[in-house]
């Protein structure tokens, strides 16, 4: 794992880039970064292998959060609203066209394959823990976005992504992967990312951000939002309106 994270380091930026690059990660308060510190030292110290989240039933399984990897789950809140919004926009379409992928948000498709089972998903993650998924998961790294399996190509009515930076370099490269996944027809896309990014998002993907806020279990002290090229009108607050 060590030398997987020191290669996607060395792969963020040219020279001169990494200390822009840093400064486009996500920040925690000093608060939630200790304690998030307190979390993972925990973690090592039951060597806990798993987090278990969710509540009810089976539960929700997803490997600790890994700090290095720009890794931030969503909370309970946000993941069910994700999970629903998905499954909402899946029982709108064919059942053989209604694919969903997952680009950087393991708890969404954690929640969604929880509360759907049934719904076609794939898990796009750098981290290879999440090979535990078996054919679910496919190994992505933004710095390769059209590096994927051929049979995955206009293969998605709804894509969903989270760049993993809140870089103008990581969101260029994952929107030709949007791009790469998408299906020829059109496809429902959602892009959860900072507020930072609003400009950039709209101009990239023609996405509008919505009233629904995301938030992370380790509060985050950058403004995220959802963005979607769809009005989900009364579902997640809808487009948010323009004050022109």
């Amino acid at each position: 794992m060590a030398s997987g994270v020191e290669e996607r380091v060395r792969g963020m930026a040219g020279e001169g880039e990494e200390e822009e690059e840093e400064d486009d990660r996500p920040q925690l308060s000093a608060a939630a970064a200790e304690a998030l510190r307190e979390f993972l030292a925990e973690q090592r110290r039951d060597g806990a292998g798993g987090e278990g989240e969710g509540g009810g039933g089976g539960g929700v399984e997803l490997v600790a959060e890994d700090w290095r990897l720009s890794q931030f789950w969503y909370d309970e809140r946000t993941a069910r609203a994700l999970a629903d919004e998905v499954a909402c926009l899946v029982s709108g379409l064919d059942s053989s066209s209604a694919a969903v992928a997952c680009i950087a948000c393991p708890t969404l498709y954690a929640y969604l394959k929880t509360s759907s089972p049934d719904v076609a998903a794939q898990l796009l993650e750098y981290d290879e823990r999440f090979g535990q998924y078996g054919g679910d998961f496919t190994f992505y790294d933004y710095n390769q976005p059209e590096e994927l399996p051929a049979a995955m190509k206009h293969a998605y009515r709804i894509v969903v992504a989270d760049p993993p930076y809140l870089s103008k370099e990581c969101l260029e490269k994952v929107a030709k992967t949007v791009s790469f996944l998408a299906h020829p027809e059109g496809s429902f896309l959602l892009l959860l990312t900072g507020e930072v990014q609003r400009d950039r998002a709209f101009e990239l993907l023609n996405v509008r951000p919505c009233g629904f806020k995301p938030q992370h279990s380790n509060k985050l002290g950058n403004e995220f939002r959802l963005f979607t090229n769809y009005d989900p009108a009364d579902r997640l607050g809808g487009w948010e309106k323009s004050d022109a």
